[in-house]
């Protein structure tokens, strides 16, 4: 048990840091830089749902995991600090799934309509800006979450 907890643990943070790092250095900046702006916006608009969800799955498994090896951990302390790290980290991803990116989405087909009301393009990027830092909590969190996670294996 104690085996496969680490091993769901450690497989549910690879996915969940390397989707966070994949769509961020990756997918969205060669869809900017491939397609106009409106049709990259659309691609990236069609990827965030599964994105989130994919978040929401690893976060939820980490979470869990990170209980089942603080129960059969003699030393606890990286542990502890593990699980209050991936409960922000999933707070993160839940607020930014289902509040900033559904609002998000109903922006943008009129981000570039030239009868949409005049603040719209400045809400859509207050949200985005909240969605990048959001993304950015979940990145680093990710990162301090694996070291406490090696320091916690130590034999």
């Amino acid at each position: 048990m104690h085996l496969f907890a680490r091993w769901l643990h450690l497989m549910a943070l690879i996915v969940w840091v390397g989707e966070v790092v994949f769509f961020s250095f990756v997918v969205a900046p060669v869809l900017f830089s491939t397609f106009p702006v409106g049709e990259a916006g659309r691609a990236v608009g069609a990827i965030l749902p599964t994105y989130y969800r994919i978040g929401y799955a690893c976060g939820v498994l980490v979470l869990a995991t990170t209980f089942v090896l603080l129960a059969l951990a003699e030393r606890r302390t990286w542990l502890g600090v593990s699980a209050l790290l991936v409960a922000g980290m999933l707070g993160a991803t839940v607020y930014a799934g289902v509040i900033v990116q559904p609002r998000a989405a109903e922006l943008r087909p009129q981000l570039h309509d030239p009868a949409a009301p005049a603040n719209v393009q400045e809400e859509f990027d207050r949200l985005h800006h909240r969605a990048v830092i959001l993304n950015g909590v979940v990145l680093l969190g990710g990162v301090a979450v694996s070291l406490a996670t090696a320091a916690s294996l130590r034999s």
